[in-house]
């Protein structure tokens, strides 16, 4: 803009000298005029001629317009001048001050100059300080503080130590231990644990007088189910029935926690197996007690002392082995010693003197959770502490319920539930997680008020694990662009331009073709189950795939409840496969499923769904090349023939096993190692030429490759190579 306002300045010098000079002009014309005048009244003629005269005829009109143009020029132009350098003392705008302190972060010094934290690194590049060591948390010294600020054009202001603002926490905690005076005796909580099919089930329902068992598909429990049992002797004990299968670890460690006994089966028979180990591992983790069932010791080959012999590896010693676990020989198929298991179990928690308050508001675990069709989301919980009542107001994870029914393991409406004692919950508005710890507060305010604080500190978190992930891959760009600018620095621009041609070539986007192969390696899936606690076990299952380097698996979706329309969106979007467990698809979703070209698979038995998903990852492999042996025979001697002016190496062979057909492909083994594949171009029996040698039969061959040496006792093995299918490498454990 100065330059502009210069480049007129000189510009009206110009005209003005312009203007000098033509004033000039005519006041020399008009003294010119007056001589004339002057010479011509004293009858002289002019010493000059009459062309300066033409020269210099100006009308006096246009001289006066000139003149006032000029003038209004000036003043334009000196108005102009004047407003830049009033706009420009206005536009200049006081610097920013910005409030520092003693052992300010980068982010922090970021966040109060209102710039990002590249910024912050930028302005403390070439200084002394360690760029590559300097994080998001780092503290700076004064000096770089000042440093920074200075570069910004900014002012700085130190203030004392800023002190973040706490929220007050908002969230529903357990109240604190009770008075010894107010507490009363309580039942047991006792959680049946042990390796699948050692008989847990099966001795619950002789104790319940049930057939759980009978209706279990496959035979073995999937749910962790929560029952009342009343003994003959009015005692009462609620029993957890965990998962014995190694997918439902997740579950066994659940039941542990909330447990107050872990009676242990194994099976005389059997012995100590891998989810027997891990069980033990469950109940030492949550120090609870143990007492051990030996099961089936009706059988003829029951070994209980084998049993109890290899428990001591694992620090469970019995009783007749001096230590203080109790071991009960039992048969839950023929419901021999179960009362005398009962009677070591009541025994047991009379002396752990078990007490709970049942007043004040209720506390309590989610054991099981799922969503019904009629009813809504439904869990199964445990009583700890108060009295549960219709309408009471409770709160579980990220959800809340105000009560509108409970009732037992047979279904039957309770109006009450005590600590101990198993209840299933309905009312609650979401559906909590299986874990989850069940508080009672007064009002749905509170409730909501509880959530949403849930919530925000759930947010909270996921923003700072995001911090972290982004900063790490910030620190992985700066280190690329570090590597690429070591790598092209010394280059001539010619062989750095020619590099980075050959890199934007190969990353170049994919040919439908190559897209549809890639897409060919990817599995999406939905999983949909019926309770929260078996969705859990089938994605920790999924974390154990480790052979992504052969068929990418994504987890698309997962929830409970029966499959429904957005699923089948949702895996037509992804080009996946849904998978249900223990759920329903009506036939109007299977019908829109078949139209949409979605595939849905539907199982009652965990390893039956892992099974048919490893078969679906093993046909997006592609097929693989195998060999299958057609014949083989032994070189006996060598020799050469001569074809021409060449001499070509030829194999006297004996066939040994199977046949040699000359068209099939052929490979040479010598002291166990293939030295040659290929294929035949000669194949001869005495001098006639044959397709086929059989079993028995002499021949001589040659190779369609002559530099092969032969040597006798090398093997010739006739074969063929066909496509079979690949098979995935991922194995889930079972």
């Amino acid at each position: 803009m100065i330059f502009v306002w210069r480049s007129m300045n000189q510009k009206l010098l110009k005209l003005e000298n312009l203007l000098r000079f033509h004033t000039i002009c005519r006041q020399l014309h008009s003294l010119s005029q007056r001589r004339l005048f002057a010479w011509q009244k004293h009858g002289f003629s002019p010493a000059y001629p009459l062309w300066t005269e033409q020269l210099c005829a100006q009308p006096r009109q246009t001289n006066l317009f000139v003149g006032a143009s000029l003038c209004q020029h000036r003043l334009f132009v000196t108005n102009k001048e004047k407003r830049p350098s009033r706009s420009q003392s206005s536009s200049i705008k006081p610097k920013r001050n910005v409030e520092v302190w003693v052992g300010m972060t980068v982010e922090e010094l970021a966040r109060a100059m209102a710039k990002d934290i590249d910024y912050i690194y930028e302005a403390l590049l070439n200084t002394a300080v360690d760029i590559d060591s300097l994080e998001a948390n780092s503290h700076l010294d004064e000096v770089w503080i000042k440093e920074v600020i200075k570069k910004a054009g900014m002012k700085l202001r130190w203030t004392k130590l800023k002190q973040e603002k706490v929220r007050e926490n908002k969230d529903a905690v357990r109240r604190p231990q009770a008075d010894p005076a107010l507490l009363t005796p309580r039942f047991p909580v006792v959680t049946i644990m042990g390796h699948v099919d050692h008989g847990k089930t099966t001795l619950l329902d002789k104790l319940r007088k049930t057939q759980v068992a009978a209706m279990e598909v496959g035979g073995i429990t999937q749910h962790i189910g929560a029952f009342l049992v009343s003994l003959p002797s009015g005692e009462k004990i609620t029993f957890l029935d965990t998962p014995g299968h190694a997918a439902f670890s997740a579950m066994r460690a659940r039941g542990a926690q909330v447990t107050d006994i872990v009676v242990l089966v194994v099976a005389a028979d059997d012995g100590v197996m891998k989810q027997t180990v891990e069980s033990i591992q469950h109940a030492q983790e949550a120090q609870v007690p143990i007492v051990l069932a030996i099961n089936k010791c009706d059988k003829a080959d029951a070994d209980p002392e084998r049993v109890k012999k290899e428990l001591l590896a694992y620090d469970v010693v019995c009783e007749d082995y001096g230590g203080d676990v109790q071991a009960v020989h039992v048969s839950a198929l023929t419901g021999d010693n179960l009362t005398a298991l009962a009677e070591a179990t009541i025994a047991l928690s009379e002396m752990l003197e078990l007490k709970a308050d049942p007043t004040g508001p209720v506390e309590g675990t989610v054991i099981e959770a799922f969503t019904d069709k009629g009813r809504g989301p439904v869990t199964t919980a445990i009583i700890q502490r108060g009295t549960l009542r219709k309408g009471s107001i409770l709160v579980a994870g990220k959800s809340w319920a105000k009560v509108r029914l409970m009732f037992d393991e047979n279904g039957k409406t309770l109006n009450e539930a005590y600590p101990s004692m198993p209840v299933g919950i309905i009312g609650w508005r979401d559906l909590p997680s299986a874990g989850d710890e069940i508080l009672e507060v007064e009002s749905e305010p509170r409730a909501r008020e509880v959530v949403e604080w849930r919530k925000i500190e759930q947010k909270e978190e996921k923003g700072k694990d995001d911090l972290k992930i982004i900063e790490e891959q910030r620190k992985e760009h700066q280190e690329a662009h570090r590597k690429a600018r070591e790598k092209y620095g010394s280059l001539h621009w010619r062989k750095r331009s020619y590099m980075k041609y050959l890199e934007r070539k190969e990353q170049r986007p994919l040919k439908p073709k190559e897209k549809a192969e890639k897409d060919s390696n990817v599995l999406s899936i939905i999983i949909k189950g019926d309770v929260d606690g078996s969705v859990e076990a089938i994605l920790n299952l999924l974390d154990t795939y480790d052979a992504s380097h052969e068929c990418e698996l994504e987890l698309v979706h997962f929830g409970l409840g029966d499959i429904s329309e957005n699923d089948v969106n949702f895996a037509e979007t992804f080009d996946g496969v849904i998978y249900g467990f223990n759920v329903d698809a009506g036939k109007a979703i299977q019908q829109s499923a078949a139209q949409k070209g979605v595939k849905i698979k539907l199982h009652k038995i965990i390893y039956h769904l892992i099974e048919d998903l490893q078969e679906e990852l093993s046909s997006r492999l592609p097929h693989r090349l195998e060999e299958f042996p057609i014949g083989e025979a032994c070189i006996l001697a060598t020799f050469s023939v001569t074809e021409g002016k060449r001499k070509v190496p030829v194999a006297g062979c004996r066939v040994q096993k199977g046949q040699l057909e000359k068209q099939k492909k052929f490979k040479l083994i010598r002291n166990g190692h293939v030295i040659w594949k290929g294929s035949l171009t000669s194949l001869k029996h005495h001098k006639d030429d044959v397709s086929v040698i059989k079993t028995g039969m002499d021949c001589g061959l040659i190779l369609d490759e002559e530099k092969v040496e032969f040597k006798v006792g090398d093997e010739v093995v006739c074969y063929e190579e066909n496509e079979v299918p690949a098979k995935t490498s991922w194995d889930p454990g079972f």
